[in-house]
């Protein structure tokens, strides 16, 4: 055996015959990811996909609230840049609008919160006919512009509208008795019947996601409905109840078209008193500035919207 090694180790490497393929060595990093390398390598950096949004975003919105807050600071009569400020905190008229926005808002916001969630209960846990088509109609709602909730109001209610007619031809009376549109609880009646679809809406979904089993066992042991309600489907709803009533406040916060279609001229608001001072005044400085005011209220309630719309999982 010796011999034979020392006969092999003895031939020359050219008649061996043909060495061994190498061991293959380790492709480069670049190439294991295969295709989606040279992607990534021809993509651009990615805040080149951002600038395009964020400078529409500037040009449309954050442009124009700068000029209002620049024309808030720079009153044209001159003076300094919180003259005009000053000079709106202190009129009678601000604190008036300021104070029957927020009471409006707030009185909106419950009067809402109240009647979307009885209707609610009935729709879910009432069965009655056309239930379903009710819950849909809700859906299509909340895409109606606020004005025409009002012009169905005033056909029914107004001076002249149906109720009013019916007063003066069943007794011969000169005017009907319902005038009360043209008042603060007309613009809260209206505000309520608009906006309570918009608290049903996070109720219903939240009702859809309650077990039955548990309203059948509270109703085998013998509770009554309403201890149903209050222990079992209420603490299921709060959260639904805080997203859609922090929602609805923020809207009745910046409400204009139905204060303006009732008529209601001795209901001055936020928004009202903006309108005013830029059109009917043309004191752009004093509207700036109670825009200003509006934004930021209304900034600060969004932000609680959201803090609750993300504890409640909306």
């Amino acid at each position: 055996m010796a011999e034979v090694a020392r006969r092999g180790a003895a031939v020359p490497a050219q008649d061996r015959g043909p060495a061994p393929d190498p061991a293959p060595q380790a492709p480069p990093a670049t190439a294991g990811r295969g295709p989606q390398a040279g992607l990534d390598s021809a993509r651009p950096n990615g805040a080149l996909w951002v600038l395009p949004p964020v400078a529409v975003l500037a040009l449309v919105f954050l442009y124009p609230l700068a000029l209002v807050v620049q024309q808030s600071l720079s009153p044209e009569n001159g003076g300094g840049a919180f003259d005009a400020y000053a000079s709106v905190f202190a009129s009678q008229s601000f604190r008036e609008a300021l104070g029957t926005t927020v009471w409006l808002a707030v009185g909106a916001t419950a009067g809402c919160l109240v009647l979307g969630f009885v209707l609610a209960l009935i729709i879910a846990f009432v069965p009655f006919p056309g239930a379903r088509a009710v819950a849909k109609f809700i859906d299509v709602f909340l895409s109606f512009p606020s004005f025409l909730v009002t012009l169905a109001l005033l056909f029914v209610y107004g001076t002249v509208g149906m109720a009013n007619g019916a007063w003066t031809g069943l007794t011969g009376a000169a005017e009907g008795p319902f005038h009360f549109l043209t008042t603060p609880w007309g613009v809260l009646l209206a505000e309520i019947t608009y906006f309570t679809p918009f608290v049903m809406r996070p109720l219903l979904a939240a009702f859809s996601q309650l077990e039955t089993a548990q309203l059948e066992v509270a109703a085998g042991l013998g509770a009554r409905p309403a201890r149903i309600v209050r222990q079992v489907i209420l603490p299921e709803a709060l959260p639904a109840l805080a997203a859609g009533g922090s929602l609805v406040l923020v809207m009745c916060l910046n409400e204009f078209g139905i204060v303006l279609f009732t008529g209601a001229k001795d209901v001055t608001t936020l928004p009202m008193l903006i309108y005013g001072k830029a059109i009917l005044e043309s004191d752009y400085a004093a509207a700036c500035v109670v825009a200003v005011v509006n934004i930021a209220i209304s900034v600060g309630l969004f932000g609680l919207y959201r803090v609750v719309s993300k504890r409640a999982g909306a």
